[in-house]
Protein backbone atom coordinates (compact mmCIF):
# COMPACT_ATOMS: atom_id res chain seq x y z
CA UNK A 1 0.00 0.00 0.00
CA UNK A 2 1.25 3.59 -0.48
CA UNK A 3 1.77 5.16 2.34
CA UNK A 4 0.93 8.93 1.93
CA UNK A 5 3.42 11.67 3.10
CA UNK A 6 5.92 8.69 3.71
CA UNK A 7 8.88 11.25 3.89
CA UNK A 8 10.28 11.92 7.40
CA UNK A 9 8.48 14.29 9.20
CA UNK A 10 11.21 16.07 10.93
CA UNK A 11 14.85 16.23 8.89
CA UNK A 12 16.30 18.38 11.92
CA UNK A 13 15.79 15.18 14.38
CA UNK A 14 16.11 12.10 11.94
CA UNK A 15 17.08 8.88 13.35
CA UNK A 16 16.83 5.37 11.28
CA UNK A 17 15.06 3.13 12.95
CA UNK A 18 11.63 4.65 12.62
CA UNK A 19 8.39 4.01 11.37
CA UNK A 20 5.98 5.75 8.84
CA UNK A 21 2.07 5.01 10.19
CA UNK A 22 0.46 7.21 7.63
CA UNK A 23 -2.57 5.51 5.61
CA UNK A 24 -5.17 3.50 6.37
CA UNK A 25 -6.52 3.79 10.17
CA UNK A 26 -10.18 2.85 11.30
CA UNK A 27 -12.17 5.87 11.69
CA UNK A 28 -15.57 6.71 13.73
CA UNK A 29 -17.03 10.12 14.52
CA UNK A 30 -18.38 10.80 17.61
CA UNK A 31 -20.87 13.35 17.55
CA UNK A 32 -21.95 13.28 21.05
CA UNK A 33 -18.85 12.46 22.75
CA UNK A 34 -19.93 9.90 24.32
CA UNK A 35 -18.32 6.74 22.90
CA UNK A 36 -15.35 5.80 25.41
CA UNK A 37 -18.27 5.28 27.52
CA UNK A 38 -20.15 3.60 25.33
CA UNK A 39 -17.08 0.86 24.77
CA UNK A 40 -15.78 2.08 21.04
CA UNK A 41 -12.07 1.04 22.75
CA UNK A 42 -12.61 -2.75 23.00
CA UNK A 43 -15.67 -2.77 19.98
CA UNK A 44 -14.76 -5.44 16.86
CA UNK A 45 -15.86 -3.58 14.30
CA UNK A 46 -15.57 0.26 13.15
CA UNK A 47 -17.57 2.20 11.17
CA UNK A 48 -15.06 3.37 8.49
CA UNK A 49 -11.76 4.07 7.00
CA UNK A 50 -9.78 7.09 6.87
CA UNK A 51 -6.39 8.01 5.76
CA UNK A 52 -4.16 9.37 8.11
CA UNK A 53 -2.54 12.33 7.90
CA UNK A 54 -5.36 14.02 6.26
CA UNK A 55 -8.37 15.02 8.20
CA UNK A 56 -11.84 14.39 7.97
CA UNK A 57 -12.69 17.39 6.25
CA UNK A 58 -11.03 16.83 3.65
CA UNK A 59 -11.17 15.25 0.08
CA UNK A 60 -7.70 13.33 0.90
CA UNK A 61 -8.95 11.54 3.67
CA UNK A 62 -11.92 9.72 2.11
CA UNK A 63 -14.10 11.39 4.28
CA UNK A 64 -14.97 14.44 3.41
CA UNK A 65 -17.45 15.57 6.35
CA UNK A 66 -17.44 19.22 6.37
CA UNK A 67 -20.26 19.70 8.92
CA UNK A 68 -18.79 20.23 12.94
CA UNK A 69 -17.08 17.40 14.13
CA UNK A 70 -16.69 17.68 17.84
CA UNK A 71 -14.92 14.25 18.94
CA UNK A 72 -13.79 11.50 16.00
CA UNK A 73 -11.69 8.05 16.87
CA UNK A 74 -8.43 6.50 15.26
CA UNK A 75 -7.64 2.93 15.54
CA UNK A 76 -4.35 1.49 13.94
CA UNK A 77 -3.14 -2.38 14.81
CA UNK A 78 1.25 -2.28 14.87
CA UNK A 79 3.80 -5.12 14.64
CA UNK A 80 6.26 -4.62 17.13
CA UNK A 81 9.35 -7.02 17.01
CA UNK A 82 11.37 -8.08 20.40
CA UNK A 83 14.30 -6.08 19.10
CA UNK A 84 11.96 -2.92 18.80
CA UNK A 85 11.36 -3.52 22.62
CA UNK A 86 15.15 -3.32 23.57
CA UNK A 87 15.17 0.26 23.86
CA UNK A 88 12.14 2.91 24.21
CA UNK A 89 9.33 3.23 21.69
CA UNK A 90 8.09 6.98 21.05
CA UNK A 91 4.53 7.33 19.29
CA UNK A 92 5.06 10.59 17.84
CA UNK A 93 2.07 12.99 16.11
CA UNK A 94 3.32 16.14 14.24
CA UNK A 95 0.00 17.53 15.42
CA UNK A 96 -3.75 16.40 16.21
CA UNK A 97 -6.49 18.95 16.28
CA UNK A 98 -7.12 19.94 19.45
CA UNK A 99 -7.09 17.82 22.49
CA UNK A 100 -6.03 14.04 21.79
CA UNK A 101 -5.88 10.93 24.31
CA UNK A 102 -3.69 8.18 23.07
CA UNK A 103 -4.71 4.51 24.20
CA UNK A 104 -2.36 1.32 23.90
CA UNK A 105 -3.85 -2.05 23.95
CA UNK A 106 -6.60 -0.71 25.79
CA UNK A 107 -5.06 1.02 28.00
CA UNK A 108 -4.49 4.98 28.19
CA UNK A 109 -1.28 5.80 27.56
CA UNK A 110 -0.65 9.88 26.90
CA UNK A 111 -2.51 12.96 26.57
CA UNK A 112 -1.57 16.11 24.92
CA UNK A 113 -3.90 19.53 24.51
CA UNK A 114 -3.11 21.98 21.26
CA UNK A 115 -3.65 21.68 17.87
CA UNK A 116 -0.54 23.00 16.43
CA UNK A 117 2.38 21.32 17.99
CA UNK A 118 4.21 18.43 17.82
CA UNK A 119 4.22 15.92 20.68
CA UNK A 120 5.07 12.26 21.79
CA UNK A 121 4.20 9.42 23.87
CA UNK A 122 6.72 6.63 25.68
CA UNK A 123 4.68 3.57 25.21
CA UNK A 124 7.14 1.41 25.39
CA UNK A 125 5.35 -0.16 28.69
CA UNK A 126 2.04 -0.45 26.90
CA UNK A 127 3.85 -3.12 24.13
CA UNK A 128 3.80 -6.19 23.41
CA UNK A 129 5.86 -8.32 21.15
CA UNK A 130 3.24 -9.44 17.85
CA UNK A 131 0.50 -6.72 16.91
CA UNK A 132 -0.68 -3.90 18.85
CA UNK A 133 -3.76 -1.88 19.00
CA UNK A 134 -3.07 2.11 19.19
CA UNK A 135 -6.10 4.18 19.35
CA UNK A 136 -6.61 8.09 19.28
CA UNK A 137 -9.70 10.16 20.47
CA UNK A 138 -9.44 14.05 19.19
CA UNK A 139 -11.64 16.59 21.01
CA UNK A 140 -12.19 19.81 18.73
CA UNK A 141 -14.36 22.84 19.15
CA UNK A 142 -13.42 25.97 17.21
CA UNK A 143 -16.72 27.48 18.92
CA UNK A 144 -15.26 28.01 22.33
CA UNK A 145 -13.53 30.73 23.06
CA UNK A 146 -10.55 29.48 25.01
CA UNK A 147 -9.86 26.97 21.75
CA UNK A 148 -7.06 28.65 19.09
CA UNK A 149 -8.47 27.92 15.60
CA UNK A 150 -5.92 30.15 13.45
CA UNK A 151 -8.43 30.34 9.97
CA UNK A 152 -10.74 27.69 11.10
CA UNK A 153 -14.40 28.94 10.25
CA UNK A 154 -16.63 29.13 13.45
CA UNK A 155 -19.79 29.20 11.37
CA UNK A 156 -20.97 26.14 9.65
CA UNK A 157 -19.89 27.66 5.65
CA UNK A 158 -16.54 28.69 5.08
CA UNK A 159 -16.93 33.28 4.99
CA UNK A 160 -14.62 36.20 4.41
CA UNK A 161 -11.21 35.18 5.32
CA UNK A 162 -12.16 31.94 7.59
CA UNK A 163 -12.14 28.36 5.29
CA UNK A 164 -12.86 24.69 6.33
CA UNK A 165 -12.43 23.36 9.49
CA UNK A 166 -9.27 20.76 10.34
CA UNK A 167 -10.09 17.97 13.33
CA UNK A 168 -8.18 15.17 14.85
CA UNK A 169 -5.12 14.07 12.80
CA UNK A 170 -3.21 16.43 10.08
CA UNK A 171 0.10 15.79 10.80
CA UNK A 172 2.33 12.07 10.10
CA UNK A 173 2.58 9.49 13.19
CA UNK A 174 5.21 7.78 13.49
CA UNK A 175 7.03 5.24 15.87
CA UNK A 176 10.57 5.96 16.86
CA UNK A 177 12.84 3.22 18.03
CA UNK A 178 15.42 4.64 20.63
CA UNK A 179 18.04 3.00 22.76
CA UNK A 180 17.12 3.47 26.43
CA UNK A 181 20.47 5.86 26.82
CA UNK A 182 19.87 8.79 23.96
CA UNK A 183 19.44 12.21 22.95
CA UNK A 184 16.44 14.16 24.60
CA UNK A 185 16.71 17.26 22.43
CA UNK A 186 19.16 19.47 21.63
CA UNK A 187 19.45 23.26 20.49
CA UNK A 188 21.72 24.91 17.87
CA UNK A 189 23.35 28.49 18.40
CA UNK A 190 25.20 29.20 14.80
CA UNK A 191 28.03 31.93 15.28
CA UNK A 192 28.53 33.67 11.91
CA UNK A 193 30.94 36.14 13.04
CA UNK A 194 33.17 33.43 14.62
CA UNK A 195 32.67 30.13 12.04
CA UNK A 196 31.43 27.83 14.76
CA UNK A 197 28.50 26.29 16.18
CA UNK A 198 27.62 26.02 19.81
CA UNK A 199 25.37 22.78 20.78
CA UNK A 200 23.16 22.14 23.99
CA UNK A 201 21.72 18.80 24.57
CA UNK A 202 20.10 17.27 27.01
CA UNK A 203 20.64 13.07 27.31
CA UNK A 204 19.42 10.25 29.09
CA UNK A 205 22.06 8.52 30.26
CA UNK A 206 26.36 9.32 30.81
CA UNK A 207 28.56 8.50 28.21
CA UNK A 208 29.97 10.47 25.14
CA UNK A 209 28.53 12.77 23.13
CA UNK A 210 29.99 13.36 19.89
CA UNK A 211 28.82 16.33 17.15
CA UNK A 212 30.47 16.04 14.11
CA UNK A 213 29.65 18.49 11.11
CA UNK A 214 30.12 18.21 7.77
CA UNK A 215 29.78 20.80 4.39
CA UNK A 216 28.66 18.76 1.17
CA UNK A 217 30.22 15.57 2.41
CA UNK A 218 33.42 17.39 3.40
CA UNK A 219 34.37 17.05 7.53
CA UNK A 220 34.41 20.44 8.72
CA UNK A 221 34.49 19.99 13.09
CA UNK A 222 33.31 18.19 15.29
CA UNK A 223 33.46 17.68 19.04
CA UNK A 224 33.22 14.68 22.05
CA UNK A 225 32.37 15.00 25.40
CA UNK A 226 32.18 12.43 28.45
CA UNK A 227 28.59 13.74 29.05
CA UNK A 228 26.14 12.76 32.07
CA UNK A 229 22.54 14.88 31.52
CA UNK A 230 24.01 17.47 29.97
CA UNK A 231 26.19 18.06 26.64
CA UNK A 232 27.28 21.91 25.97
CA UNK A 233 29.58 21.73 23.62
CA UNK A 234 31.32 24.24 20.44
CA UNK A 235 32.54 23.30 17.21
CA UNK A 236 34.81 25.33 15.38
CA UNK A 237 33.96 25.25 11.48
CA UNK A 238 36.96 25.36 9.33
CA UNK A 239 35.03 26.27 6.28
CA UNK A 240 32.44 29.41 6.06
CA UNK A 241 29.06 29.36 4.73
CA UNK A 242 26.71 31.71 5.11
CA UNK A 243 22.94 31.30 4.96
CA UNK A 244 21.58 33.94 2.80
CA UNK A 245 17.60 34.80 1.20
CA UNK A 246 18.00 32.40 -1.56
CA UNK A 247 20.95 30.77 -0.90
CA UNK A 248 20.64 28.03 2.27
CA UNK A 249 23.77 26.50 2.44
CA UNK A 250 23.39 23.70 4.84
CA UNK A 251 25.83 22.20 6.84
CA UNK A 252 25.03 18.65 7.74
CA UNK A 253 25.28 17.61 11.72
CA UNK A 254 26.03 14.24 13.00
CA UNK A 255 24.80 13.73 16.97
CA UNK A 256 26.01 10.33 18.76
CA UNK A 257 25.62 9.84 22.15
CA UNK A 258 26.59 5.88 23.29
CA UNK A 259 23.98 3.79 21.03
CA UNK A 260 21.82 6.45 19.62
CA UNK A 261 22.47 8.83 16.27
CA UNK A 262 20.83 11.73 14.93
CA UNK A 263 21.05 13.21 11.17
CA UNK A 264 20.10 16.88 11.51
CA UNK A 265 21.37 19.95 9.95
CA UNK A 266 22.20 24.09 10.75
CA UNK A 267 22.86 27.24 8.77
CA UNK A 268 25.01 29.79 9.13
CA UNK A 269 23.71 33.25 9.77
CA UNK A 270 22.96 35.74 12.08
CA UNK A 271 20.09 38.36 13.16
CA UNK A 272 20.46 41.67 14.33
CA UNK A 273 17.92 45.17 14.60
CA UNK A 274 20.03 47.87 13.69
CA UNK A 275 18.71 51.52 14.68
CA UNK A 276 15.29 50.97 11.44
CA UNK A 277 17.19 48.01 9.73
CA UNK A 278 16.71 44.08 10.00
CA UNK A 279 20.56 43.11 9.83
CA UNK A 280 20.80 39.58 8.11
CA UNK A 281 24.99 38.44 8.62
CA UNK A 282 25.59 42.13 8.95
CA UNK A 283 23.45 43.25 5.72
CA UNK A 284 20.46 45.44 5.65
CA UNK A 285 18.01 43.14 4.01
CA UNK A 286 14.43 44.44 2.42
CA UNK A 287 11.80 41.37 3.57
CA UNK A 288 9.80 40.81 0.52
CA UNK A 289 7.24 38.38 1.72
CA UNK A 290 3.92 37.53 1.33
CA UNK A 291 0.65 35.85 3.27
CA UNK A 292 1.00 32.02 3.20
CA UNK A 293 -1.80 30.55 5.00
CA UNK A 294 -1.16 26.73 4.12
CA UNK A 295 -4.07 25.73 2.89
CA UNK A 296 -5.00 22.67 0.12
CA UNK A 297 -7.64 22.17 -2.16
CA UNK A 298 -8.03 18.50 -1.22
CA UNK A 299 -5.75 18.35 2.14
CA UNK A 300 -7.39 21.65 3.90
CA UNK A 301 -4.69 21.94 6.28
CA UNK A 302 -1.89 18.88 5.28
CA UNK A 303 -0.51 19.13 1.98
CA UNK A 304 -0.82 16.11 -0.41
CA UNK A 305 2.44 15.49 -0.87
CA UNK A 306 6.07 16.84 -0.38
CA UNK A 307 6.36 18.62 -3.77
CA UNK A 308 3.60 20.33 -2.81
CA UNK A 309 5.07 22.22 0.07
CA UNK A 310 8.66 22.77 -2.48
CA UNK A 311 5.84 24.23 -5.00
CA UNK A 312 4.55 26.38 -2.58
CA UNK A 313 8.36 28.30 -1.94
CA UNK A 314 9.01 27.79 -5.64
CA UNK A 315 5.88 30.46 -6.87
CA UNK A 316 6.66 32.24 -4.16
CA UNK A 317 10.26 33.19 -5.87
CA UNK A 318 9.08 33.23 -9.01
CA UNK A 319 6.85 36.46 -8.34
CA UNK A 320 9.99 38.00 -7.00
CA UNK A 321 9.04 37.01 -2.82
CA UNK A 322 11.89 36.23 -0.56
CA UNK A 323 9.97 35.23 2.23
CA UNK A 324 6.22 34.39 4.17
CA UNK A 325 4.76 34.89 7.15
CA UNK A 326 3.52 31.76 8.26
CA UNK A 327 0.28 33.17 9.40
CA UNK A 328 -2.27 31.69 11.62
CA UNK A 329 -1.03 28.13 11.14
CA UNK A 330 2.12 26.91 12.91
CA UNK A 331 3.58 24.93 10.21
CA UNK A 332 5.15 21.59 9.71
CA UNK A 333 8.61 20.78 10.06
CA UNK A 334 9.29 19.08 6.36
CA UNK A 335 7.92 23.03 4.93
CA UNK A 336 9.93 24.86 7.12
CA UNK A 337 12.88 22.15 5.86
CA UNK A 338 12.96 23.55 2.93
CA UNK A 339 12.85 26.55 3.78
CA UNK A 340 16.43 26.04 5.36
CA UNK A 341 17.40 24.59 2.24
CA UNK A 342 16.29 26.93 -0.48
CA UNK A 343 16.87 30.28 1.69
CA UNK A 344 13.73 31.50 2.23
CA UNK A 345 12.56 33.80 5.19
CA UNK A 346 9.89 33.32 6.85
CA UNK A 347 8.15 34.61 10.76
CA UNK A 348 7.03 31.66 12.79
CA UNK A 349 3.54 32.37 13.96
CA UNK A 350 0.44 30.80 15.71
CA UNK A 351 -3.33 30.28 14.93
CA UNK A 352 -4.19 32.66 17.80
CA UNK A 353 -7.64 33.67 16.11
CA UNK A 354 -10.84 32.13 17.90
CA UNK A 355 -9.13 32.63 21.55
CA UNK A 356 -11.04 35.05 23.60
CA UNK A 357 -7.34 37.12 25.01
CA UNK A 358 -9.85 39.56 26.63
CA UNK A 359 -10.13 36.27 29.12
CA UNK A 360 -7.35 35.88 31.43
CA UNK A 361 -7.68 32.31 31.00
CA UNK A 362 -6.58 32.65 27.78
CA UNK A 363 -3.12 32.61 29.09
CA UNK A 364 -3.85 29.23 29.78
CA UNK A 365 -5.02 28.05 26.40
CA UNK A 366 -2.04 29.26 24.22
CA UNK A 367 1.30 29.85 26.60
CA UNK A 368 1.99 25.27 26.72
CA UNK A 369 1.87 25.31 22.96
CA UNK A 370 3.41 28.16 22.30
CA UNK A 371 6.30 26.97 24.02
CA UNK A 372 6.29 23.52 22.43
CA UNK A 373 6.20 25.11 19.31
CA UNK A 374 8.70 28.02 19.78
CA UNK A 375 10.90 24.70 20.98
CA UNK A 376 10.34 22.41 18.20
CA UNK A 377 11.11 24.96 15.63
CA UNK A 378 14.16 27.11 17.18
CA UNK A 379 16.98 25.41 15.29
CA UNK A 380 15.31 26.48 11.76
CA UNK A 381 17.34 28.96 10.21
CA UNK A 382 14.73 29.96 7.64
CA UNK A 383 13.19 31.55 10.69
CA UNK A 384 13.98 34.87 11.02
CA UNK A 385 11.04 36.06 14.18
CA UNK A 386 8.55 34.85 16.21
CA UNK A 387 5.08 36.28 16.03
CA UNK A 388 2.46 34.58 18.60
CA UNK A 389 -0.52 37.21 17.73
CA UNK A 390 -2.34 38.49 14.84
CA UNK A 391 -4.53 41.25 15.12
CA UNK A 392 -5.90 41.30 18.68
CA UNK A 393 -8.95 42.76 18.22
CA UNK A 394 -11.58 43.54 20.76
CA UNK A 395 -13.76 40.47 21.55
CA UNK A 396 -17.59 41.49 22.01
CA UNK A 397 -16.66 44.87 23.20
CA UNK A 398 -13.91 43.98 25.59
CA UNK A 399 -10.23 45.13 25.37
CA UNK A 400 -7.54 42.31 25.26
CA UNK A 401 -6.15 41.63 28.41
CA UNK A 402 -2.46 43.34 27.76
CA UNK A 403 -0.48 41.18 30.72
CA UNK A 404 -1.45 38.03 28.54
CA UNK A 405 0.29 39.43 25.23
CA UNK A 406 3.03 40.84 27.52
CA UNK A 407 4.00 37.83 29.60
CA UNK A 408 3.87 35.68 25.92
CA UNK A 409 6.60 37.93 24.37
CA UNK A 410 8.26 38.09 27.16
CA UNK A 411 8.65 34.18 27.94
CA UNK A 412 9.14 33.92 24.24
CA UNK A 413 12.41 36.00 24.94
CA UNK A 414 13.56 33.96 27.53
CA UNK A 415 13.35 30.68 25.15
CA UNK A 416 14.65 32.42 22.32
CA UNK A 417 17.27 35.34 22.94
CA UNK A 418 18.40 35.21 19.25
CA UNK A 419 15.79 36.14 17.40
CA UNK A 420 12.79 39.57 17.30
CA UNK A 421 9.62 38.82 18.57
CA UNK A 422 6.29 40.92 17.87
CA UNK A 423 3.80 40.71 20.07
CA UNK A 424 0.84 40.94 17.97
CA UNK A 425 1.23 41.95 14.19
CA UNK A 426 -0.75 44.63 13.16
CA UNK A 427 -2.74 45.54 16.45
CA UNK A 428 -2.85 45.77 19.50
CA UNK A 429 1.04 46.27 20.35
CA UNK A 430 1.84 46.21 24.60
CA UNK A 431 5.93 45.20 24.52
CA UNK A 432 7.18 44.22 20.99
CA UNK A 433 10.66 44.52 19.49
CA UNK A 434 9.66 45.26 15.80
CA UNK A 435 6.42 47.36 15.62
CA UNK A 436 4.23 46.55 12.59
CA UNK A 437 0.57 48.03 10.93
CA UNK A 438 -1.66 46.34 8.98
CA UNK A 439 -2.98 48.64 5.52
CA UNK A 440 -5.54 47.45 3.32
CA UNK A 441 -5.74 51.21 1.65
CA UNK A 442 -6.77 50.96 -2.27
CA UNK A 443 -5.70 54.30 -3.00
CA UNK A 444 -2.24 54.24 -4.02
CA UNK A 445 -1.60 58.04 -3.90
CA UNK A 446 -3.14 58.08 -0.35
CA UNK A 447 -1.13 55.09 1.04
CA UNK A 448 1.76 56.58 -0.38
CA UNK A 449 1.33 60.37 1.34
CA UNK A 450 0.17 58.30 4.57
CA UNK A 451 3.87 56.08 4.65
CA UNK A 452 6.02 58.59 3.33
CA UNK A 453 5.60 60.72 6.51
CA UNK A 454 7.64 58.07 8.54
CA UNK A 455 10.38 59.42 5.92
CA UNK A 456 9.68 63.11 6.13
CA UNK A 457 8.26 63.34 10.21
CA UNK A 458 9.10 60.09 12.15
CA UNK A 459 5.54 59.56 12.12
CA UNK A 460 4.40 55.75 10.83
CA UNK A 461 0.63 56.27 9.95
CA UNK A 462 -1.70 54.54 12.34
CA UNK A 463 -5.22 53.72 11.72
CA UNK A 464 -5.62 53.36 15.72
CA UNK A 465 -4.07 56.06 17.47
CA UNK A 466 -6.51 55.85 20.40
CA UNK A 467 -5.14 52.59 21.28
CA UNK A 468 -1.38 52.30 19.55
CA UNK A 469 1.60 54.68 18.53
CA UNK A 470 4.88 53.74 16.98
CA UNK A 471 7.18 55.63 19.29
CA UNK A 472 9.63 57.15 16.39
CA UNK A 473 12.93 54.62 17.44
CA UNK A 474 13.54 50.86 15.73
CA UNK A 475 12.09 49.11 13.22
CA UNK A 476 8.40 49.31 11.44
CA UNK A 477 6.71 47.59 8.60
CA UNK A 478 3.33 47.01 6.40
CA UNK A 479 3.02 43.73 7.79
CA UNK A 480 -0.01 43.40 5.88
CA UNK A 481 -1.40 45.20 2.85
CA UNK A 482 -2.72 44.46 -0.95
CA UNK A 483 -5.31 41.87 -0.74
CA UNK A 484 -6.31 42.93 -4.41
CA UNK A 485 -9.39 40.62 -5.51
CA UNK A 486 -8.75 39.41 -8.62
CA UNK A 487 -11.88 36.50 -9.23
CA UNK A 488 -11.90 32.84 -10.84
CA UNK A 489 -15.40 33.85 -13.17
CA UNK A 490 -18.56 35.24 -11.25
CA UNK A 491 -18.49 33.29 -7.93
CA UNK A 492 -21.20 35.33 -5.51
CA UNK A 493 -19.43 34.52 -2.68
CA UNK A 494 -16.01 35.81 -3.79
CA UNK A 495 -13.87 37.90 -1.16
CA UNK A 496 -10.92 40.51 -1.28
CA UNK A 497 -10.05 43.84 0.53
CA UNK A 498 -11.51 46.93 -0.80
CA UNK A 499 -12.66 47.49 -4.09
CA UNK A 500 -11.66 45.32 -6.81
CA UNK A 501 -9.39 45.70 -10.02
CA UNK A 502 -11.91 45.92 -13.12
CA UNK A 503 -9.08 45.36 -15.60
CA UNK A 504 -5.74 43.93 -15.56
CA UNK A 505 -4.00 46.89 -16.19
CA UNK A 506 -5.85 48.52 -13.13
CA UNK A 507 -4.60 45.48 -11.15
CA UNK A 508 -0.75 46.06 -12.03
CA UNK A 509 -1.08 49.51 -11.66
CA UNK A 510 -2.65 49.36 -8.25
CA UNK A 511 -0.19 46.54 -7.07
CA UNK A 512 3.20 48.44 -8.36
CA UNK A 513 2.21 51.63 -6.58
CA UNK A 514 1.29 50.29 -3.63
CA UNK A 515 4.32 48.08 -3.77
CA UNK A 516 6.60 50.90 -4.94
CA UNK A 517 5.71 53.37 -2.19
CA UNK A 518 7.50 50.67 0.26
CA UNK A 519 10.11 49.54 -1.59
CA UNK A 520 11.36 53.40 -1.83
CA UNK A 521 10.78 54.40 1.59
CA UNK A 522 14.05 54.24 3.19
CA UNK A 523 12.58 53.61 6.89
CA UNK A 524 10.67 50.21 6.17
CA UNK A 525 12.62 47.13 6.12
CA UNK A 526 10.08 45.09 4.28
CA UNK A 527 6.38 44.43 3.29
CA UNK A 528 4.05 41.33 3.19
CA UNK A 529 1.06 41.03 0.65
CA UNK A 530 -1.74 39.20 1.21
CA UNK A 531 -1.51 36.74 -0.35
CA UNK A 532 -0.03 34.03 -2.25
CA UNK A 533 -2.85 31.73 -3.38
CA UNK A 534 -6.72 32.07 -3.82
CA UNK A 535 -8.62 30.14 -0.70
CA UNK A 536 -11.91 28.90 -0.79
CA UNK A 537 -13.60 31.86 -1.23
CA UNK A 538 -10.89 34.52 -0.37
CA UNK A 539 -10.07 35.49 -3.84
CA UNK A 540 -7.14 37.87 -4.03
CA UNK A 541 -4.47 35.67 -4.41
CA UNK A 542 -1.44 36.11 -7.28
CA UNK A 543 -2.14 32.47 -7.55
CA UNK A 544 -5.41 30.30 -7.85
CA UNK A 545 -5.91 27.98 -4.81
CA UNK A 546 -4.33 25.05 -7.25
CA UNK A 547 -1.48 27.15 -7.20
CA UNK A 548 -1.69 28.24 -10.96
CA UNK A 549 -0.90 31.55 -11.84
CA UNK A 550 -2.88 34.61 -12.61
CA UNK A 551 -0.94 36.46 -14.44
CA UNK A 552 2.02 36.72 -15.87
CA UNK A 553 4.71 35.83 -13.08
CA UNK A 554 7.31 38.05 -14.72
CA UNK A 555 5.34 41.20 -14.29
CA UNK A 556 5.23 40.84 -10.43
CA UNK A 557 8.87 39.21 -10.10
CA UNK A 558 10.23 42.71 -11.57
CA UNK A 559 7.70 44.66 -9.46
CA UNK A 560 8.86 42.73 -6.04
CA UNK A 561 12.53 42.29 -6.68
CA UNK A 562 14.19 45.48 -7.48
CA UNK A 563 15.78 46.89 -4.55
CA UNK A 564 14.42 48.79 -1.80
CA UNK A 565 15.68 52.21 -0.57
CA UNK A 566 16.94 50.37 2.73
CA UNK A 567 19.24 47.52 1.35
CA UNK A 568 22.46 47.90 1.24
Amino acid sequence: MNIPRAEHPNPQSERKNWLNLNGEWDFEFDFGNSKYDAGIIDKKEWDRKIVVPFCPESKLSGIEHTDFIPAVWYRKTVDISAENLEGIVFLNFGAVDYEAKIYVNGKKAGYHKGGYSSFRVDITEFLNVGKNVIVVNAVDDVRDPLVPRGKQCEELKSRGCDYTRTTGIWQTVWLEFVPKEHIKSFRLYPDAENSALSILANVEGEGEFTAEAFYEGRPVGSVKKHVSNVFNGEIALSEKHLWEPGCGRLYDLKLTFNGDEISSYFGLRSIRLDDYKFLINGKSVFQRLVLDQGFYRDGIYTAPTEEHLINDIKISFAVGFNGARLHQKVFEPRFLYHCDRLGYLVWGEYGNWGLDWSNTSALEAILPEWCECVERDFNHPSIIGWCPFNETWDIDGRKQYDSILRTVYRVTKQLDVTRPCIDTSGNFHVETDIYDVHDYEQDVETFKNNYDRLMTENVLFERFPERQMYSGKGCAWVSEYGGLQWSEGDREDAWGYGNAPKTLDEFIERYKGLTDALLDNDRMFGFCYTQLYDIEQEQNGLYYYDRTPKFDTEIFKAINSRKAAIED
